[in-house]
Formats: structure tokens, C-alpha cells, sequence
């Protein structure tokens, strides 16, 4: 920018100025702007920079966030009952699945106990009414059975 042999001090340096340009309008129509006042006017700040340059321009005041809320402590009292309730809820819980569990088995013990008797009910039928040999026991045939019994009582 400067040529090494020259002496400069600070304050003649060349300044420059930028110009923003604007940007074209949108072509979106948009409802009229009305011009409002605003609440305050707000104070136009000026400063020096050490190499006599000034800076003007409107002060910007920091946001500040919204205090929080302090949470209220939570008492010890409604601690226990909230774990009171938790712990009621899952022995009812448990509660009911025992006797889920127990109606279950005894459903399963009847049905065995079911199939036992069908299992020897036919067993015995099978042993009363087999047509293979008899070995011992009393035979009885019931054709001759109904005719004495025809025969005496007629």
C-alpha cells in the first residue's frame, strides 16, 4: 500500500469507506409499511480509536435472559408417598399375575387329569369288551342269559 522509503504515522493513513448497496426489493407484495415511532430514541455512541479514527453509531445494550424460576424443593413427604404409590402398583401387579399364573396351572392339572380318565376309562373298556381269548375269569354270554332269564320269568 505504501512504499517502504516513506515515513507514515498512523493518523495519514488513507481511510477507506465501504458503501453497502442495497438489495432490490422483493416482488412479493407485502401489506403497506406504516412509519411508527418508536418508544425511545435511541442514544447515538461516538468513539475514538487510538488512531484518530471515529466511530459512530448506535449502542447496542445486551440481551438479558429471563431469570429463571427457582425450583421449589421437593418434600420428603410426597417423595415417600410417590414411591408408596410405585410400590403398591407393582405388588398389585405382581398380584395379579400370580393369579394369572395360578388359575392357569390349575386349568392345566384338570385337563390332565382328564385325559387320565379317557386314557383308562378306554383302557378298561378296551379290556372288558376285547373279543381275544379268555384266560380265566367268568364268561358270560348273554344270549343264554336272556333266554334263562326269558325262560324263569315267563
Amino acid at each position: 500500500m505504501y512504499p517502504e522509503h516513506t515515513p507514515h504515522v498512523p493518523a495519514q493513513r488513507a481511510v477507506e469507506v465501504h458503501q453497502l448497496s442495497p438489495y432490490p426489493p422483493a416482488a412479493v407484495a407485502s401489506a403497506p409499511v406504516v412509519p411508527v415511532q418508536p418508544n425511545a430514541v435511541p442514544a447515538v455512541a461516538s468513539i475514538v480509536l487510538p488512531d484518530g479514527r471515529v466511530v459512530t453509531g448506535y449502542a447496542i445494550n445486551p440481551a438479558h435472559p429471563e431469570p429463571v424460576a427457582a425450583k421449589p424443593a421437593v418434600s420428603r413427604t410426597a417423595v415417600n408417598i410417590a414411591l408408596g404409590g410405585a410400590g403398591f402398583l407393582a405388588v398389585c401387579g405382581g398380584l395379579v399375575l400370580l393369579t394369572s399364573f395360578i388359575a392357569a396351572l390349575t386349568a392345566f392339572i384338570t385337563q390332565l387329569i382328564t385325559l387320565a380318565a379317557v386314557v383308562f376309562g378306554g383302557w378298561i373298556a378296551v379290556q372288558l369288551f376285547s373279543t381275544r381269548g379268555h384266560q380265566g375269569g367268568t364268561t358270560v354270554n348273554i344270549r343264554k342269559a336272556v333266554i334263562k332269564r326269558n325262560h324263569f320269568h315267563s
